[in-house]
């Protein structure tokens, strides 16, 4: 499955297909599920359910949005180019093969129910987050819109938005 938009109601993602896409996470990022499975687990494999969702709804709402890419693998690894990784695991010079693959066949789940459009967004359209232990500068300069037990989630305030 090549990089593309979420399928079409009748071209759903069922759980049997999504599990037999890169069922040891080691395949190349080059299509949507991979691409956003494997952001799930990296960012929120230590996490549950509820914040893994929050991290998948995040890709998505940067889909087509001004300054972002329009293709998950895109929005995934925009900033590489310039080593400013949006998702830092992306950058973080480290292996990116699954060392959990049971937490990887949740982020898979995942990553079906939200390209299947069947993942309610809890982050309110967040387009930014960032763990709970940290305080990025860049967070100062946007409306917190949620959070979760690992995660603060977050969109430009109206007045500079885009």
């Amino acid at each position: 499955m090549e990089d593309a938009p979420p399928p079409k109601k009748a071209e759903t993602i069922t759980p049997s297909e999504v599990q037999a896409v890169d069922p040891a996470g080691q395949a190349p990022l080059d299509d949507s599920i991979t691409c956003l499975a494997r952001t799930i687990y990296w960012e929120a494999k230590g996490a549950d359910s509820e914040d893994m969702s929050a991290v998948a709804s995040v890709v998505l709402n940067r889909l087509g949005h001004d300054g972002f890419p329009d293709t998950i693998c895109g929005v995934v690894k925009q900033g590489v180019e310039h080593k400013a990784c949006q998702f830092s695991w992306w950058c973080d010079g480290r292996s990116d093969q699954v060392e959990e693959p049971q937490r990887y066949d949740v982020a898979k789940e995942i990553a079906r129910k939200a390209l299947n459009q069947q993942l309610k967004d809890t982050t309110g359209g967040a387009l930014y987050f960032h763990d709970r232990n940290v305080h990025p500068d860049w967070a100062k300069a946007y409306r917190k819109t949620a959070q979760t037990q690992h995660f603060l989630f977050y969109k430009p305030n109206q007045s500079l938005a885009r």
